[in-house]
């Protein structure tokens, strides 16, 4: 068995992956509430026969739901077939000019601070070990046989992208008459703050500034549409 065949049957995922997935759930959630919003708004603006405003609403989740999660899988499929390019290109590469591979190891060992001889050292004995399973690492931050998985950010995105969308559509759909809107603007409000809560957490990014700025954009995306809605 190779070593890219014994990578290959790892099955556990990596944070990569993990967040990857995660990632693909978020921006799911996310465009499915803004975009149902965005549909119940306009239509409310321009009918108030319920049962219309509600089909809309379902029909637009359904769309969207499917609409990112066929986006996610072509996404994330082309990364993936870019992935295992690189580790085709660096088996080859092995074979044909093991010296240079040799050399690119030991450069990188040496820019992160450590002594030519000893980053020689180390690259001859991990390519004696791990050689492909070291390059790729190095040259393109990839685990050998852990790449992306396009199904599994398809469906977090699907389910995402229908549980965000869940929210503004009951919020319409339920609320007294004279509340729908302002319970809507709640709904979203308090959907898109969670998408920004975790996307920043997800990115180690400034957890504030990312709740106001989906909070800010939810508040346009209706406001848009309600108008756009009053046209017609």
């Amino acid at each position: 068995m190779n070593e890219l065949t014994k990578h290959e049957t790892k099955r556990v995922q990596t944070m990569e992956e993990k967040l990857n997935t995660l990632r693909a759930g978020v921006l799911g959630a996310n465009d499915g509430v803004l975009t149902v919003v965005g549909v119940l708004f306009s239509v409310a603006a321009a009918t108030s026969n319920q049962f219309v405003i509600m089909i809309a609403g379902i029909s637009d989740l359904l769309a969207c739901a499917f609409s990112m999660a066929s986006g996610e899988y072509a996404s994330v499929s082309t990364q993936k077939d870019t992935e295992k390019s690189a580790v085709v290109t660096e088996q080859r590469l092995l074979k044909s000019d093991f010296a240079g591979q040799i050399k690119v190891v030991t450069d990188y060992y040496i820019a992160e601070g450590v002594s030519k001889q000893t980053a020689t050292e180390i690259a001859k004995d991990l390519l004696a070990k791990k050689a492909l399973a070291t390059v790729v690492k190095i040259k393109y931050g990839i685990e050998l046989g852990h790449y992306l998985n396009p199904w599994d950010a398809a469906i977090s995105s699907l389910f995402a992208a229908s549980i965000g969308g869940i929210f503004p559509l009951v919020a319409m759909t339920f609320a007294p008459a004279d509340l729908k809107m302002i319970a809507t603007i709640i709904a979203v409000t308090f959907s898109v703050a969670l998408t920004g809560l975790i996307s920043s957490k997800l990115g180690n990014g400034m957890v504030k500034n990312a709740i106001i700025r989906n909070i800010i954009v939810g508040l346009i995306t209706m406001f848009i549409h309600y108008y756009v809605g009053q046209l017609f």
